[in-house]
Parts: structure tokens; C-alpha cells; sequence
């Protein structure tokens, strides 16, 4: 077993006419993930020959910033903690104590940027590829995140890197968020940064990312302790299934990225033929 580090989630705890607010860990791992993007992007759009100019770029790190902020959040609220939050109406602005859906994080970016794209004219797919890569580092500074405060940790093990995590019930887990580090953010930023880098069509790397993120979701989700929310009965989830929230949600990924990429080459295909 190895010692779990307890690093303090708060950076500086702040009190403002009676409400603790604090600047934490995981909301500046998620300014440094935004950070890396507005630096970073405008190397990927050169690789797909797209020019923004200086307020299209800005616009579009924003919008795609609120997707995530508002669309984590939400998604949460909604896939994982509606009862709680129906009750805590309050604590749905709690935003620096954790408590972010990637999956309704990634459909709010959708929905804003095609409002984006709408705008502007361009073509969704032609910018979601080059931005895939930064959706990954800001996944992996996620998971990070929610290592440093002890939450989303793993099932029960007797692997010999278990850890014991202080909100658990003592006993030896696995680290379940740094497995999704790995996968969802190192493996995922690799993987689509090189697809990046070859002649695709548009599309490609959005759909290819859908469902590589499903699969790892999936897998990492046999380690990962299920998130106790009422949508459970008996185990299964609604009562029937025997996967977790997580497996459900990513499986509807896998099944819309297979759909696109079957769309966009049968497309090609027919503009071939």
C-alpha cells in the first residue's frame, strides 16, 4: 500500500460576510488547462490550415470555457446529484468543492460551440478536431484534481499501490483517479494530438476522441468506486442495468462516435463515387 498524499485541496481559503469561499486545487488546475489552450490552439489550427482572427479566437476559448464550466456542472447536478441539490438548491453554485460531469461538460461545449460556429459561419467539425487534444489535458488536470481532494476514488483492493483516501471508510483503494489521468488524459491527448497531424477528413479526431473516451470511461469504471446516487436500486442502475451512470453515459458516447464516423466516410464514399 502507499501512503496517500494529503496535500490541502484549499491554495487560500477566503471569508466573505459570513460564506467560506476558497481558491482550491482543482479550480486552478482548470485555469491552467483553459491557460494551455489559449496558448496552444493556434498551433493545431495551423496544422489544419484554419485562420481565426484575434476576437474569433478569444470568443471561441471563451464559449468553449462556459460549455465546460456550465455544462460540467449542470451535467452533475443532473446525472449524478439531482435529489441532493433539489434540497441544497444553494450548493449548486459550490463550484470549488468539486462536483463536474465530463459528460455534460463535453455536450455543453457541443451546443456552444455550434452556437460559435453558427455565428461565425465555420464549420463545427473543422474546429472540434484541433481542440480535442486540450479537452484531454483539461480532463487529465480534472482527475488530478479530484485526487488532491480525496474524491471519485476506487473500489476496495489489495493491489500493492492501493491507497487509503480520507473521506473513505479506511479501507485500501485503488486511485482510481490517476488511472483516468492516464488514460483520459495523457493516453487521449497523445492519441489525438497525432491524429491531429495526419490528412483526415474534418470529424475524424472529434468522433475517433467520442469513442476512445467511452471505451477507457468504461473500463476505468470496474475500478472506480459508483457514485452513490438514488437512480441505483438493488445495485443495478434504474433497477435493471448492471453497469454504473458513468459505463451508461459513455456507451451512448461510443454508439454517437460510431454513428458519426460511419456518417462521415459513408459521406465520403458517396462523394467519390
Amino acid at each position: 500500500m502507499i501512503p496517500y498524499p494529503e496535500i490541502n485541496p484549499e491554495i487560500l481559503p477566503i471569508h466573505i460576510f459570513g460564506l467560506r469561499l476558497a481558491v482550491t486545487w482543482y479550480g486552478f488546475l482548470y485555469v491552467i488547462a483553459f491557460t494551455i489552450a489559449f496558448i496552444f490552439y493556434r498551433y493545431n489550427l495551423k496544422l489544419k490550415n484554419i485562420v481565426l482572427n484575434r476576437e474569433q479566437y478569444e470568443n471561441y476559448i471563451f464559449v468553449i470555457m462556459l460549455g465546460v464550466i456550465f455544462g460540467g456542472r449542470l451535467g452533475y447536478i443532473l446525472f449524478y446529484g439531482l435529489p441532493y441539490y433539489i434540497s441544497h438548491p444553494l450548493h449548486v453554485f459550490s463550484v470549488w468543492e468539486g462536483g463536474m460531469s465530463f459528460h455534460g461538460g463535453a455536450l455543453g461545449v457541443v451546443i456552444a460551440v455550434l452556437l460559435y460556429c453558427r455565428q461565425y459561419k465555420i464549420k463545427f467539425l473543422k474546429l472540434a478536431d484541433p481542440s480535442m487534444p486540450f479537452v484531454a489535458i483539461g480532463l487529465g488536470l480534472g482527475r488530478f484534481g479530484n485526487f488532491i481532494n480525496g474524491e471519485l476514488f476506487g473500489r476496495p483492493t489489495n493491489v500493492p499501490w492501493a491507497m487509503i483516501f480520507p473521506n473513505s471508510d479506511n479501507q485500501p483503494r485503488h486511485p482510481s483517479q490517476l488511472y483516468e489521468l492516464f488514460m483520459e488524459g495523457i493516453v487521449l491527448f497523445t492519441v489525438t494530438q497525432w491524429l491531429n497531424h495526419k490528412k483526415l477528413k474534418d470529424g475524424s479526431v472529434f468522433w475517433i476522441f467520442f469513442i476512445l473516451y467511452g471505451i477507457f470511461r468504461i473500463i476505468i469504471e470496474f475500478f472506480r468506486e459508483p457514485d452513490q446516487i438514488s437512480i441505483y436500486k438493488n445495485g443495478l442502475l434504474y433497477g435493471f442495468l448492471p453497469i454504473t451512470q458513468g459505463q451508461f453515459l459513455s456507451i451512448l458516447m461510443i454508439i454517437a462516435g460510431t454513428i458519426g464516423m460511419i456518417v462521415l466516410y459513408s459521406n465520403k464514399a458517396k462523394s467519390n463515387a
